[in-house]
């Protein structure tokens, strides 16, 4: 909701103000006497090189960004669209109303985009125990905020000061953000917040409130420590994904080396086969009835055989201590010659002539 309003300043008027903290404008933040706050100031993007300050209402006064004044510091962070404001020291002096603003350079010229009220008392109507928590990612972090009698039927909240997001008493679940459950303890005048299963974005600004009182907290989560179940959980997740990849990359690799290795090793296979037959066919062939018989350092086959079988194939083995197991095969002719020497056939048959020839190899 933008609306024009006018500020008074002396006797001048100052039109043309947009206002966009509808809805945070009545919250009052009650800080102890001599304590301090800091609170953050979240602006559009398309200021960030714009002039931005803290206007007080007591004294209209302006406060710059990366200024330092006493007990007061105002700092920019433009790579978060914020700026902080830090009050130290606070007394009853410094009780009003303070303004976040941002000189637009455009009309409307100023835009005031953070409002609040400031109470300086000895009992703050709403505390926090820790104003900057830390977490992990994946893990929890809690909240004690601290209310006074007079806020104990108010309605307790935990909200985020960038998106304007509340959270009430009882348990919320969001696919953004964590899980934030809120438990309110009416006799210790105490509300407890529990933010669990931490996420990076979750890092940022909030504050506890009962009713219109407020107090704010700077929530930081860093990523998983290595060795905890959130960092385990999420190195599997990231190896699964790695590993899914690898094996989308090696299948077609595997495929392409199956589809050249497969007819090579199909081809070797055959050509074995048939170097085994041929070597298994060119072997020699010898006479059932051979008997082998040995002189000197030579063995000789002793052949039967009958007349019309003219032509006899016989090995002769070279017994050559170098070379013991080399076969020779030699060819020779022979013909039945009357009067050469005469024996008989272990069997028993018929007597057939022995010639006994010199051969070399063929």
């Amino acid at each position: 909701m933008t609306n024009t309003f006018y500020i008074s300043i002396g006797v001048f008027l100052i039109l043309g103000v947009e206002t966009s903290y509808d809805g945070w404008s009545n919250y009052v933040l009650t800080i102890n006497t001599g304590g301090s706050f800091t609170i953050p100031c979240h602006y559009d993007k398309k200021y960030t090189q714009q002039k931005k300050y803290w206007f007080s209402e007591i004294d209209e006064s302006k406060t710059y960004t990366n200024r330092t004044e006493q007990n007061l510091l105002v700092i920019d962070h433009p790579d978060q669209s914020l700026f902080t404001v830090t009050m130290r020291n606070l007394q009853n002096k410094h009780n009003g109303t303070y303004s976040c603003v941002v000189e637009a350079g455009e009309l409307p010229s100023i835009n005031i985009i953070y409002k609040m009220h400031l109470k300086i008392q000895s009992a703050p109507d709403v505390s926090v125990v820790n104003s900057r928590v830390s977490g992990h990612e994946g893990g929890n972090i809690s909240v004690q905020c601290i209310y006074s009698s007079g806020y104990q039927n108010k309605v307790k909240q935990w909200c985020r000061y960038k998106d304007q997001s509340c959270y009430t008493v009882g348990r919320t679940d969001t696919s953004q953000n964590s899980s934030v459950q809120i438990s309110d303890d009416d006799g210790g005048r105490s509300f407890t917040v529990l933010m669990t299963g931490l996420r990076l974005t979750d890092s940022g600004w909030y504050f506890c409130s009962a009713g219109e009182a407020l107090n704010p907290v700077q929530l930081t989560v860093t990523e998983a420590e290595p060795g905890t179940v959130s960092h385990k959980v999420n190195e599997t997740v990231i190896l699964d994904n790695i590993n899914n990849e690898a094996t989308v990359k090696e299948e077609p690799q595997n495929n392409k080396l199956l589809a050249v290795w497969l007819p090579a090793l199909a081809t070797l296979l055959l050509l074995l086969i048939l170097a085994g037959v041929f070597t298994w066919r060119r072997r020699p062939k010898q006479d059932k009835h051979q008997i082998r018989g040995r002189k000197g350092s030579r063995s000789t086959d002793m052949i039967y055989s009958q007349p019309e079988d003219p032509v006899i194939y016989s090995t002769i083995n070279d017994e050559i201590p170098h070379d013991p197991n080399k076969d020779i095969t030699y060819y020779s002719t022979i013909d039945n010659v009357p009067g050469s020497e005469v024996m008989k056939s272990p069997a028993g048959g018929a007597i057939y002539s022995i010639i006994y020839s010199t051969v070399a190899p063929h």
